[in-house]
């Protein structure tokens, strides 16, 4: 089975990049079968920014993505988001690639379910 979540949201500020990539770690710890892809849009192209410093020891959404990719989860980010949002040309993290929409589109036909955060 494939499960492709979708994030759209800024890695901090909204939990929404916090959840999807729990529910990817918890369905990775869970069900070992299951391959998880995760396409990052709008403003969470910024979620795969290396050196993210997180306070208090709060959720890094930096590890939570190493995490994900280590256990094999492929994750890339929208290439025109990364441009607009000044992303493209920098280092992302080991794992993360700058994608297009026509691999979005064939990760969700492909997908056999696609969840939105």
């Amino acid at each position: 089975m494939k499960v492709l979540l979708t994030i759209n949201d800024a890695p901090y500020g909204s939990e929404k990049a916090y959840n999807a990539l729990r529910t990817a770690m918890t369905i990775q710890k869970e069900h070992v079968d299951v391959e998880i892809l995760i396409f990052l849009m709008a403003d969470s192209v910024t979620c795969a920014l290396p050196s993210q410093s997180t306070p208090n020891n709060d959720y890094n959404i930096e590890r939570m993505l190493r995490a994900v990719i280590k256990k094999g989860g492929q994750v890339k980010a929208c290439g025109g988001c990364s441009e607009a949002r000044g992303v493209a040309g920098l280092t992302l993290l080991e794992g993360v690639e700058i994608s297009t929409m026509s691999q979005l589109a064939l990760w969700t036909v492909e997908a056999d379910k696609v969840l939105t955060f």
